[in-house]
């Protein structure tokens, strides 16, 4: 039996079939359940300094992907208490940092008895090097996890 299910949510299509299998688990076992959407903090790291055109086009696209990521932490709060509405137990988790490392954290934690990700998720907004996020937390999760395409 589960006691604690952490789900991944961006508020795409992309992660609603994670979602619901993760609610649905969360029903069956009364596990607590923990959706959570991470906001990139690495862009700038990811970017550099040397694709500059203009003094503040570097700043401007961080602006923007900063904005584009708290729209999308909206929406996947609203995605999460949607699909959880009447559940006992549950909620809506943001972090701010690497989503891969915030999640292997997750993945290995003594309290979390099942991770689910959706293999797309952070897709939206995310940087390029997130499509590697479902390959690299199956290798490093030491605690159950269950990918959905």
């Amino acid at each position: 039996m589960y006691r604690h299910i952490v789900v991944t949510v961006d508020g795409s299509a992309a992660t609603a079939e994670a979602l619901q299998h993760a609610v649905h688990l969360a029903r069956q076992s009364t596990a607590a359940l923990t959706g959570v959407f991470v906001l990139d903090g690495n862009w700038a790291d990811f970017i550099g300094n040397d694709w500059q055109s203009s003094k503040g086009a570097r700043q401007g696209f961080l602006d923007h992907v900063r904005a584009e990521q708290e729209a999308q932490a909206v929406a996947a709060q609203d995605q999460f208490e949607i699909a959880t509405a009447g559940l006992e137990n549950a909620a809506f988790s943001l972090l701010g940092g690497d989503p891969t490392e915030e999640l292997i954290q997750l993945a290995n934690a003594p309290t979390t008895d099942l991770m689910i990700v959706s293999r797309c998720v952070f897709q939206v907004s995310g940087r390029p090097s997130l499509k590697a996020l479902a390959k690299t937390l199956a290798q490093k999760a030491t605690r159950p996890l269950l990918l959905l395409s």
